[in-house]
């Protein structure tokens, strides 16, 4: 199934988005009927698919769905939508682990809950893409983590070197509904598509406790807060509360009386000052407080660069030396705990359980990995990290070798580099620089 928009698809998104940015007070007033077109549900159970994921409480996969007949099981979610017989089933919750070693809540809703709230955001994004504000980069056509990353930097380069490094407790799960059903309302006067909202917005979680029993709350329902992270609807959620932040900043006049402009990503963000940095956290405080959000104070705090470091969206931000000169600068590089993550990540991929998994199917898995991993970091001065990263990547591949081949030693004579690189395919990320623009300059 391609994941073109089709044409459809593409100029009723486009009709949205116009008449959102040529008139910013309509509401919009036919939307329900529109997310259980036939093109829409089809493209969006195309998205679904291919993100993958896990089923839901229902146990469901997609490929279940195929076996039973795609269209015909669209058409059963068309029917109920249409009907508006439609109703979401509890959430699955599951738990990530955090760098910090907490863990991060992560909702799974069921495929037809998720086709059917990516139906939903193929229809509403292009009107709240109008009103999101140029300083937030998450889920947006046209921009990344790498631009916001960027933006901090060139910020800090011409003089904003006050920057608050914020952090909000459970963002997703603390937006209260009350609020953000207002933000939601002054563009859909659509009853039905924002009853379809609340309705996600309060669906059960379903969670499985130390002794394997499946228990079900309703947190939504019960504290009127909370969008569950993982669920297709929720970036589109999050950023238009953190909207109501953004738009507040600027309006009230915090950024141009203080020289305070905020960068944002998702539920990170940071303020980058050109002095009264206190001041700024003052403001922001307060205005966290109306907006019903919670500051995670032992995280947040106040970076003066060069002198300290920034971390933000995986980067360090900071102070860097030329190789070739010497000179200082302000720059990016991939922060140590990324680094510590990936490593981690090889050392998983290579444990001594995958034994019996052929060295080349290991090796491409590896390559996944690492390759991925890089195309993220890719700003600034990345060759030190790339080299730590090849280096235990060497030395965990070679265990492995040796391990399976019941080799004894370090394995460096047995498994030397032209075997892993040459022979096996690893991909060496070192080799990577020699086509970035700064090394051909």
């Amino acid at each position: 199934m391609s994941l073109t928009t089709p044409e459809k698809v593409r100029k009723l998104q486009m009709t949205l988005n116009a008449k959102a940015k040529e008139s910013p007070g309509y509401r919009f007033h036919a939307l329900y009927d529109k997310i259980y077109r036939e093109d829409i549900l089809r493209f969006a159970y195309g998205i679904c698919k291919a993100n993958g994921g896990a089923a839901g409480v229902d146990g469901v996969t997609f490929g279940e769905i195929e076996a039973y007949g795609r269209e015909r099981w669209l058409d059963e979610l068309a029917e109920m939508l249409r009907n508006q017989e439609y109703r979401a089933d509890a959430i699955r919750r599951i738990f990530i682990p955090k760098p910090d070693g907490k863990q991060r809540p992560l909702g799974i809703p069921t495929i037809k809950d998720r086709v059917a709230q990516t139906a939903a955001a193929l229809v509403l994004e292009p009107i709240f893409e109008a009103d999101l504000q140029p300083e937030q980069y998450a889920y947006r056509p046209g921009r990344s983590a790498h631009d916001a990353i960027r933006t901090v930097h060139s910020l800090v380069n011409t003089g904003h070197t006050e920057v608050i490094d914020a952090d909000l407790s459970s963002y997703f799960d603390t937006i209260p509904h009350a609020e953000l059903m207002k933000s939601l309302a002054r563009r859909i006067s659509d009853g039905k598509m924002l009853k379809l909202i609340k309705m996600w917005m309060k669906a059960p979680v379903e969670e499985t406790d130390d002794r394997g029993r499946q228990q079900r709350r309703t947190p939504g329902k019960d504290k009127g807060r909370g969008t569950p992270q993982g669920a297709p609807i929720s970036p589109l959620l999050s950023n238009l509360y953190m909207r109501r932040f953004i738009l507040g900043w600027k309006k009230l006049g915090h950024q141009e009386r203080l020289k305070a402009y905020i960068v944002n990503y998702a539920d990170d963000y940071v303020i980058c000052c050109r002095g009264k940095a206190q001041e700024a956290m003052t403001e922001m405080r307060a205005m966290m407080e109306k907006l019903k959000l919670t500051i995670n104070q032992t995280k947040t705090g106040i970076r003066v660069l060069p002198a300290e470091r920034l971390n933000f969206l995986g980067y360090t931000i900071g102070r860097c030396y030329s190789p070739k000169t010497g000179r200082a600068y302000i720059g990016t590089t991939p922060c140590k705990e990324a680094v510590r993550r990936m490593c981690r990540e090889i050392s998983e991929a290579t444990r001594r359980r995958w034994l019996l998994k052929d060295p080349k199917e290991r090796v491409a898995h590896l390559n996944r990995k690492l390759e991925g991993w890089a195309n993220y970091f890719c700003l600034g001065p990345v060759s030190k990290a790339y080299r730590n990263v090849d280096a235990h990547a060497r030395f965990r591949l070679r265990q492995w070798l040796r391990h399976k081949h019941k080799r004894p030693g370090r394995g460096i004579s047995q498994f030397p580099d032209e075997l892993l690189y040459k022979t096996l395919g690893l991909t060496r990320l070192a080799e990577r620089t020699r086509n970035f623009p700064w090394a051909k300059a």
